[in-house]
């Protein structure tokens, strides 16, 4: 397993640096934290600030973009609480990336070509890795992923029907749905209902996500090709495992410090501590972030799907009860 880790590394190193991407390193520990209402970060303890274990090299990395470095990518470690599990170790490998002036669509294409050439180099090591029957990976629009798996469209669903959907699909009673707001319903439809069925067949990148669930991307314009109600947002999964998250980047500071302070919000109602935020990134989009699309992909969860295994211990070295 370290000799196939090795040679995936190996082969992401050369892929963007062939492409022109420049290796950047960022803090692990930092005053910035990117705020998530679904990511818990460690908190360092400290008696004079407050520093954290970072969720992503997000915040960093997007400082430098502002500075003007051009395109980048990164290998590092990212770490998050209560994240343990067969598809979860609270400390993993993230490798992230930043393309200036390309799309999420560029991104899409950029991320299939980044996984067929790790899935060669640990062929090449000698590993069993997974085949792709298919030209190109599959893509479905979030809304037409529920048609397919629930006959639903649910984007512009009220509230009542989306908790009785919920209650009839999941392992959530009605009881327990009602005092669960619009994106919690979605989520675990998602999670239990679509995620499952997601590039069973052959890695599937799901897109046009709601405009609720944005994140640090860019709304959508509706136009002809697009649909006002969803974010420039996609992602990867292959046999119902998310393995990356790509956005058309949000630069509009004052939407950040908008979108934060809802993060918030909805962290205080969950009984979760309010975060100070990205202080420093946003000043950097104050400064000027360019135009450009990112991806943070999962690492040790690629190894998995190529190596067909079922649990992330397998391929981490140290996973955390060994650490």
């Amino acid at each position: 397993m370290l000799k196939f880790r090795a040679a995936a590394l190996a082969a992401a190193r050369s892929f963007f640096a062939q492409l022109g991407y420049m290796e950047v390193e960022t803090p692990l520990m930092s005053h910035d934290i990117v705020v998530d209402a679904h990511l818990e970060p460690f908190e360092i303890p400290s008696s004079d600030e407050r520093l954290f274990l970072q969720t992503s090299p997000e915040a960093g990395m997007k400082r430098l973009l502002a500075a003007g470095s051009g395109s980048i990518f990164q290998v590092t470690r990212s770490f998050r609480r209560h994240e343990s599990g067969s598809k979860h170790n609270p400390e993993f490998t993230m490798l992230e990336w930043y393309g200036v002036g390309t799309t999420w669509q560029d991104q899409v294409l950029l991320t299939e070509k980044l996984v067929r050439c790790i899935q060669a180099a640990i062929k090449t090591a000698g590993a069993a890795a997974m085949e792709f029957a298919e030209p190109h990976f599959n893509r479905i629009a979030y809304d037409k992923a529920f048609l397919r798996t629930l006959n639903q469209s649910v984007l512009e669903l009220p509230v009542k029907q989306l908790r009785c959907l919920t209650a009839s699909h999941t392992s959530f009673a009605d009881s327990d749905c009602q005092a669960l707001d619009r994106d919690e319903l979605l989520n675990i439809l998602l999670a239990e209902c679509v995620e499952p069925v997601l590039g069973t067949e052959h890695p599937e990148f799901l897109y046009d996500y709601p405009a609720s669930q944005a994140a640090l991307a860019q709304l959508n314009p509706g136009d002809h090709r697009s649909d006002h109600r969803t974010a420039c947002r996609f992602e990867l999964y292959c046999n119902g495992l998310e393995l990356c998250n790509g956005y058309q980047e949000l630069t509009d500071p004052a939407e950040l410090k908008a979108r934060d302070q809802q993060q918030n919000t909805t962290r205080t109602r969950q009984s979760a501590d309010a975060l100070p935020g990205a202080t420093r990134m946003l000043a950097a989009m104050n400064h000027g972030l360019p135009a450009c699309s990112g991806v943070a992909l999962g690492f040790d969860r690629l190894l998995m799907c190529l190596l067909q295994e079922t649990e992330i211990r397998r391929v981490i070295p140290f996973p955390i009860d060994r650490a």
